[in-house]
């Protein structure tokens, strides 16, 4: 019941806001959407950081198609692609975990998305451009960092974000820092 009389005065709040102020408003909506539409994007990217098909699957269209460097060149459709290198990837994972865990004490992998751009496409649509920055430890203990320009188009599906296809480019070298006890 409470509910319901919160949902009518915020209803009604917009209401007034867009009435009387709706430059302001569209720009705190639009906002809030490209926001909604970045956090998404993150929690897809921890999805594969730890290698959890389960959590990508339900952010994913399962007829995502993506343009990557893995497909060589070649446009995939579906899920099993992905799921090969969840699957093979997925030991490597939690064998780096934990040895980083143990060892460093540290989270092994950390993404940050960098300058990202999104469009959005109507209500139900949006794309979102953005450098994908990846750092990480490996067994040795050297730190790692990588690069890659990803996009990402968005589908709103039952009041849920999908990604439905994605384009992937790498075109810098990776660059390893040596351990501290080495410099």
């Amino acid at each position: 019941m409470l509910y319901t009389y919160c949902s009518k005065f915020i209803y009604l709040c917009c209401i007034i806001l867009y009435i009387n102020f709706p430059p302001y408003f569209v720009f705190i909506y639009v906002t809030a959407r490209k926001q909604e539409v970045i956090k998404i994007t993150e929690q897809l990217l921890e999805a594969i950081n730890t290698g959890d098909f389960e959590a990508y699957t339900k952010i994913c269209d399962p007829h995502l198609t993506a343009f990557e460097p893995e497909a060589l060149g070649n446009l995939v459709e579906g899920m099993e692609f992905h799921k090969f290198y969840f699957d093979n990837e997925i030991i490597v994972i939690i064998n780096f975990l934990f040895f980083v865990l143990v060892i460093k004490n540290c989270k092994a992998i950390n993404t940050t998305i960098l300058n990202p751009n999104v469009h959005l496409l109507g209500d139900e649509a949006a794309c979102i451009a953005y450098v994908r920055l990846t750092q990480y430890i490996d067994k040795q203990g050297i730190a790692h960092s990588s690069q890659c320009e990803e996009t990402r188009v968005w589908h709103k599906k039952d009041s849920k974000w999908q990604n439905v296809h994605f384009h992937r480019s790498s075109n810098s070298p990776p660059f390893s820092f040596p351990p501290a006890s080495l410099k």
